[in-house]
């Protein structure tokens, strides 16, 4: 068994603050395997955040190499060193870094791939360079755990077993070990900023402190590797959920040749993309960002937790962020989730998009709504709540049940409760896609009228057609509202064009009457600089969110309030660089970095989002007008490893904050919606049709089959007024009788409820043109007994 050395102890507890990395990344990486549980990122040519068990749990800060003369210089890879990056592959997320000397003296090559088939990260080594120089080399590697998700609380000790040294740290029963093919010549545990390694190193150019622990504190382990007998050497970083775990997989896959493992990483790779479709035919990079955007997306997907496909290995602004804030990317979000599943399908992946709708399905509350996002365990994070995350699951349903790809699994008990949800809590959603604001929001009214279509899709396929049609007919509902709701008829942000869609009328969801128009609205904005002006009326606030309304089929491309919306958002979003268009979320939104390059922490700049540049190349496509320039931006905005930034910097270069124009932001990299946005761009080009069309929708909507005029009263939307001749459908989710007039009680009614599949309660009241009284009712709720004790009125008005 390992024993561990606990004196002496290291000095400087318990260190300075920890922070994680930056975001951006220039490779993901993990074994296909499901055995390996264990994945790794690389930055700037060191191994950044490394997650084990789950990919949303990591495990390490980072990783890397320093070098040293002992006398005259010292060099950490990040800061000091030319970097490139590059893959072993075509395909495959293993990753070679050459970090060169840049006076050419010598270089370090680093092969890195996780063990087929263990939790371990293996990093094949090469110290090149004239012989003579390399002789006076002193060569370490650093490591800084941040255990079950956090800096504090680490615990590091130097160990040993059967004859071999090496370095384990620990935290909460999570447990690492690290070793390398060539022994230790010295180890140290230390505490980061005061006796760390680097620290050690970069006062006198020698390892002077050999700490063998370093107890409940931000720490780092440092260990120098023995040259004497060659520069080529296999480092081994372990995991387990005890000590012995750990060892016993690092020495394991120590034992193994690296060039045996890497034989099995790539073929295992090789194998879980043969037979994606070759989408490559129309991309001008020659296939390199759409196979890596599969492979992205397929390394997204949890281990042991099947499925669960998460938003990025990443930690948005990670430098600036400690333990207070535990989520950074590597949380599900169902509306990513179901992109990145959907891009898989449109890259010929039935499987992986089927395993997420059945963890979805698992996932979902009782009440049928999902949570804003969720660890993959699916706990809870954030507590907002989105409806069109709601919807996005019976999409991806629906989409599986047309390919033919659900199986054996039925999804309609989701579906049911999904459907159920989005018509008890809308129409205003307590948030939109942007996670901001409440209200009446165009992205999020597109998913929830395709997704009720959708829903009543599966329910007229089992023959129930009054489930069928009431779903419809609420569909219809949003429907007939959308630009009633989000479009303004007083524009003000393009001379000649009054009339747009605006981002989101906003209101109050718990107000039952709110102002239905966006025309005189104030929209908060979020994430402003202090002092900064944070409210705008409703119409100087655009997005694109409205281009959802065609991607699904509700809007036909060339629509002219489509048009005009667009020209509106080129005019105040779009940004053209060399690499093609891009255009921001909205205006004055404060999510990105900040104009000095500093990270956003609470507020900032948003920059432009090349998702949105894949999202305006589907309308072009569906207007009927060339795509290609919108796909080869995308392409041109990914970085030499092919990674989609989650923003791009709009601003001249800031080399010292590591901003360049053009390039990625601290925001999120890679994004894996944006990967899956161009893969099912790359489709849709390829198929001539948007791949997320659903025809369902489009035949309902934009060939106005079975469309039904109807208005909607119910407890959290209290309609006023009505026009009549329409129908009135008063709705509850308890079974009632509707005690109700429409001439001022002279007549009076009482009809018994309607109960449907979905567990919601109605009757229809139909009016006449010509009808001018008001309709007055209460309600008998047939479950108690009770009358609920006061009348409501809708007035009618002449069409």
């Amino acid at each position: 068994m390992a024993s561990l050395e606990n004196s002496p102890v290291a000095t400087g507890a318990p260190g300075i603050p920890p922070h994680w990395t930056h975001s951006a990344k220039d490779v993901v990486g993990t074994a296909y395997s499901t055995a390996s549980r264990i994945w790794f990122t690389v930055s700037r040519g060191v191994l950044s955040e490394i997650y084990y068990p789950t990919l949303d749990r990591p495990q390490v800060r980072d990783l890397q190499f320093l070098i040293t003369d002992g006398a005259t210089f010292f060099h950490d890879a990040h800061r000091n060193l030319n970097v490139r990056t590059e893959y072993l592959s075509d395909n495959g997320l293993g990753v070679r870094m050459i970090n060169a000397d840049p006076a050419g003296r010598y270089q370090i090559t680093a092969e890195v791939i996780a063990d087929p088939h263990q939790p371990c990260v293996l990093i094949d080594t090469r110290l090149e360079g004239e012989a003579d120089f390399l002789e006076r080399l002193h060569l370490y590697v650093l490591l800084a755990p941040h255990m079950e998700v956090g800096g504090w609380g680490n615990n590091g000790n130097a160990a040993a077993i059967a004859g071999r040294e090496f370095l384990t740290a620990h935290k909460n029963g999570a447990w690492l070990s690290l070793a390398a093919s060539a022994p230790f010549v010295r180890r140290s545990c230390g505490y980061v900023g005061a006796s760390d390694g680097w620290q050690d190193l970069a006062r006198n150019f020698r390892m002077d402190c050999q700490f063998a622990a370093a107890p409940n504190g931000n720490i780092a382990l440092i260990g120098e590797i023995d040259l004497s007998q060659g520069h080529r050497f296999t480092v081994a970083l372990a995991f387990g959920r005890t000590l012995h775990r750990a060892v016993t997989t690092m020495f394991q896959s120590l034992g193994i040749p690296f060039t045996d493992h890497r034989s099995r990483f790539l073929e295992q790779w090789e194998r879980a993309v043969r037979a994606m479709r070759p989408l490559d035919r129309l991309s001008g990079d020659g296939g390199a960002l759409y196979r890596r955007s599969r492979e992205l997306l397929l390394a997204h997907e949890d281990k042991s937790y099947p499925g669960a496909l998460i938003a990025s290995l990443s930690i948005p602004w990670g430098e600036v962020k400690g333990d207070e804030d535990l989520g950074g990317y590597h949380l599900v979000w169902t509306r990513d989730m179901v992109n990145s599943a959907t891009g898989l399908l449109a890259a010929g992946d039935a499987a992986t998009p089927l395993r997420a709708l059945i963890y979805l399905a698992c996932t979902q509350h009782p009440d049928g709504g999902f949570a804003q996002n969720f660890w993959v365990d699916g706990e809870p994070y954030w507590s907002g709540i989105q409806l069109d995350e709601v919807a996005f699951p019976i999409m991806l349903a629906w989409r599986l049940h047309r390919a033919g790809a659900l199986g054996d699994f039925d999804p309609y008990p989701m579906v049911r409760m999904a459907a159920r949800y989005l018509i008890t809590h809308g129409p205003a959603t307590p948030q939109e896609r942007w996670e901001e604001n409440s209200g009446y929001s165009p992205s999020t009214l597109a998913s929830n009228i395709a997704a009720l279509v959708c829903a009543a899709g599966f329910a007229r396929e089992r023959d129930d057609d009054a489930t069928a049609n009431y779903l419809y007919e609420y569909a219809d509902f949003l429907e007939s509202h959308i630009e009633a709701w989000t479009a303004t008829t007083r524009g003000t942000l393009l001379a000649g064009v009054p009339r747009h869609y605006v981002r989101i009328n906003p209101c109050d969801v718990n107000d039952p009457a709110p102002p239905e128009s966006p025309d005189g609205r104030i929209v908060p904005i979020r994430n402003g600089a202090p002092g900064a002006r944070w409210q705008y009326p409703a119409e100087e606030i655009v997005d694109a969110g409205f281009l959802e309304l065609v991607r699904y089929g509700i809007r036909r491309g060339g629509d002219p309030l489509i048009e005009d919306s667009l020209r509106v958002i080129d005019v105040v979003l779009k940004h053209e660089f060399p690499a093609g268009p891009c255009w921001r979320r909205y205006p004055h939104d404060g999510y990105g970095q900040r104009d000095d390059g500093g990270a956003f922490a609470g507020w900032g700049v948003g920059r432009p989002w090349p998702l949105l540049t894949g999202e305006r190349g589907h309308y072009e496509l569906a207007a009927g007008r060339d795509a290609t320039l919108h796909l080869r931006a995308m392409e041109r905005f990914a970085t030499p490893t092919r990674m989609l930034p989650e923003q791009v910097w709009d601003r001249p270069d800031l080399p010292d904050a590591l901003m360049y124009y053009g390039g990625p932001t601290g925001a999120a990299m890679p994004l894996m919606w944006a990967h899956a946005e161009y893969i099912k761009l790359l489709r849709s080009l390829t198929d001539g049709q948007a791949f997320d069309l659903i025809p369902e929708v489009a035949e309902r909507y934009l060939n106005g089959h079975g469309r039904k005029n109807i208005e909607i009263w119910k407890f959290n939307r209290k309609t006023p007024a009505i026009a009549a001749g329409a129908i009135l459908r008063i709705q509850s989710t308890h079974p009632f009788t509707l005690h109700w007039t429409d001439d001022e009680w002279s007549s009076v009614y009482d009809s018994v409820s309607h109960t449907t599949a979905v567990g919601l309660h109605y009757v229809d009241i139909r009016t006449e043109p010509e009808d001018r009284a008001p309709l007055r009712f209460t309600f008998l709720w047939r479950d108690t007994g009770k009358w609920l004790g006061h009348d409501f009125k809708v007035d009618l008005r002449a069409r």
